[in-house]
C-alpha cells in the first residue's frame, strides 16, 4: 500500500471519527446564550446563598459576595476573551489545553466536570423539597421525584439543543420575573435595622453586629458569595453550536454576568431587609420567609415558592447541558474514554447527557444530602476558576501576538485579581465542610491517576482543542529557526 492512499486512509477514518461526534452548528444566537448564563445561576438566587448568614453575618455576606462578585467579573471578561480565540466545546478545558498543556487542559476539565455533575444532583434534592413543600401532584421528595426530573430533562436535551435552549430561556425569564416581583412585594416591609440582627460572637476578631462572626467570617462565607454566581462560566460550552462564537460568546457572557450582579443586589438586600437576617439564615427558602413574618402563606409569596421552582428548574436542566458538553469534548480528543462523545442523529451527545445524568441520580437518591453536593460542586468550580484565570495570563505573555477578536478590559491585571480571589475561595472551602472538600479532593485524584496512566498516551489529535495546540507548538517551532 502507498504512503499516499495511507494517509488518504487515516484522513477518512479521522474525518469519521469527528462526523460520529458533530454537535449542531448555529443553533443559537446571543439571546439564547445570555439566557442560558442566567439560568445556570438563578437558582442560586432563591436558596443555598442565605446560609452565607451564618457564617459572616450580614456585612460578612455582603463583603464575600462584592468580592466573588469581582471575581467572577474578572473572570468572565478573560473568558471573553479567550472564547473568541477558542471558540471550542471544551470552554475552560480548551483554554487550559492551549495554554497550559494536557495536564492543564485535563485538571481544568475535571474540576469543571465535577462542578458540572455535582450541582445538578444537589439542585434536584432541593427541586423535590420545593415540589414536596407545595404539594404538587401529591408527590414526596425522594428518588421516585429525583428519577422524574432527570428523566424529564435529560429527555429535551435528547430532542436537540436548539429546543433545550428555548426551554431554558422560557422558563428562566419565568424565574427572574419573579425575582423583581419578590423585591417589589418586599419593599414595604424593608427595615435597614434589621440588616444586622444576628446575635454577636465576642470572641471572634473584629465582631460586630454587621460582622457578627468576625474576620473570618467573610472568608467563610465565600463559597455562599459564590451561589449568586456560580455556572455563568458555562456560557463559551456552547462555542460550536453557536453563531458566529467569536463574536457571539463574549456579548452572551457580558450581559448574563450584568444581569446576575443586579439580580444578587436586589435579591440579598430585599430578602434580608423584609424579615431580618436572622430569621432566613438557615431557610430553605429564604425569599419565601422572608414575605411571611407571621408564618402564613400570602398569594405573593405562594407565587415566589412557585417561581423558586422554575428557577431551580432552569439552573438543573442548563447545567445538565454544560456537564455534557465538557464531557463530550474532554472524551473526544481522548481524555475520557472515547465513546461518550459520541453523539446521535440530532446531534446530541446522548451518552454525555445520560452518563452524567446517572450518576447525578446515584448520587441524589444515594446521599439526599444537597449542602454537601453543592459543597463538592464549589471545590472543583473555585479549580478550575483559578486554572482558567491563569490560562488568559499564560496566553497573552506567551502568544501576545495571537489574534483575539475581544480584549479583556485590563489585560493580565484583570485576570490576575481573579486568580488571587479564587485561590482564597478554593481554601475558603475547607473551612464550610472539611469533608466535602476532601470528597472532592478524592475524586480528583483518582481522575488524575486514570489520565497519568492511561488517557494522556490516547490523546486524539483531529479533536479541535488538541489541533489548536499543536497549530501553537507548530508556530512557535517556526519562529525559533
Amino acid at each position: 500500500m502507498s504512503l499516499e492512499s495511507t494517509n488518504t486512509r487515516t484522513a477518512e477514518e479521522a474525518d469519521d471519527y469527528l462526523e460520529r461526534r458533530a454537535l449542531r452548528r448555529g443553533s443559537a444566537g446571543w439571546v439564547l446564550l445570555t439566557g442560558l448564563g442566567v439560568a445556570y445561576v438563578v437558582s442560586g438566587d432563591y436558596s443555598g446563598w442565605n446560609f452565607g448568614l451564618a457564617e459572616g453575618g450580614f456585612g460578612g455576606l455582603a463583603i464575600a459576595m462584592v468580592l466573588m462578585g469581582l471575581m467572577y467579573a474578572c473572570m468572565v471578561f478573560a473568558l471573553a476573551e479567550l472564547s473568541s480565540v477558542l471558540p471550542t466545546a471544551g470552554g475552560g478545558y480548551g483554554f487550559a489545553r492551549r495554554a497550559l498543556g494536557p495536564w492543564g487542559g485535563f485538571l481544568t476539565g475535571t474540576a469543571i466536570l465535577i462542578e458540572y455533575v455535582l450541582a445538578p444532583a444537589a439542585i434536584v434534592i432541593f427541586i423535590g423539597d420545593y415540589v414536596e413543600s407545595l404539594g404538587l401532584f401529591g408527590l414526596e421528595s425522594g428518588w421516585p421525584m429525583y428519577l422524574v426530573c432527570f428523566a424529564i430533562f435529560l429527555g429535551i436535551h435528547l430532542w436537540g439543543v436548539g429546543e433545550a435552549l428555548l426551554f431554558s430561556f422560557v422558563v428562566t425569564g419565568i424565574a427572574v420575573a419573579a425575582l423583581v416581583v419578590f423585591a417589589l412585594g418586599a419593599l414595604p416591609g424593608f427595615d435597614a435595622s434589621s440588616l444586622d440582627d444576628i446575635p454577636v460572637d465576642s470572641s471572634a476578631l473584629g465582631a460586630s453586629s454587621w460582622l457578627p462572626m468576625g474576620l473570618l467570617g467573610i472568608w467563610a462565607a465565600f463559597p455562599f458569595g459564590m451561589w449568586f454566581f456560580l455556572g455563568v462560566e458555562g456560557v463559551p460550552l456552547a462555542a460550536e453550536e453557536t453563531r458566529e462564537p467569536a463574536r457571539t460568546l463574549p456579548k452572551a457572557i457580558r450581559w448574563s454576568m450584568g444581569i446576575l450582579v443586579v439580580l444578587a443586589v436586589v435579591t440579598f438586600f430585599a430578602a434580608a431587609g423584609a424579615r431580618g437576617s436572622a430569621a432566613i439564615q438557615a431557610a430553605g427558602n429564604p425569599l419565601v420567609e422572608a414575605l411571611q413574618p407571621d408564618g402564613k402563606a400570602t398569594v405573593l409569596s405562594r407565587v415566589v415558592n412557585y417561581a423558586g421552582l422554575a428557577g431551580l428548574v432552569a439552573s438543573f436542566f442548563s447545567l445538565i447541558y454544560a456537564g455534557s458538553r465538557q464531557l463530550f469534548a474532554l472524551s473526544r480528543a481522548g481524555y475520557l474514554p472515547r465513546f461518550l462523545s459520541l453523539t446521535s442523529r440530532r446531534k446530541a451527545p446522548y451518552l454525555g447527557l445520560l452518563v452524567p445524568g446517572t450518576i447525578g441520580f446515584a448520587l441524589a437518591a444515594g446521599t439526599g444530602d444537597g449542602m454537601r453536593l453543592l459543597n463538592i460542586a464549589v471545590f472543583g468550580a473555585t479549580i478550575s476558576y483559578a486554572l482558567m484565570s491563569l490560562s488568559h495570563i499564560v496566553l497573552r505573555r506567551r502568544e501576545p501576538g495571537l489574534e483575539r477578536p475581544y480584549r479583556t478590559p485590563g489585560g493580565i491585571v484583570t485576570s490576575s485579581v481573579a486568580l488571587v480571589l479564587a485561590c482564597a475561595a478554593l481554601v475558603a472551602t475547607f473551612l464550610v465542610d472539611v469533608t466535602a472538600a476532601f470528597i472532592a479532593l478524592a475524586v480528583y485524584v483518582v481522575a488524575v491517576a486514570y489520565f497519568g496512566l492511561y488517557s494522556r498516551k490516547h490523546l486524539v489529535a483531529k479533536a479541535p482543542e488538541e489541533e489548536f495546540a499543536a497549530l501553537a507548538a507548530a508556530e512557535a517551532e517556526l519562529a525559533r529557526d
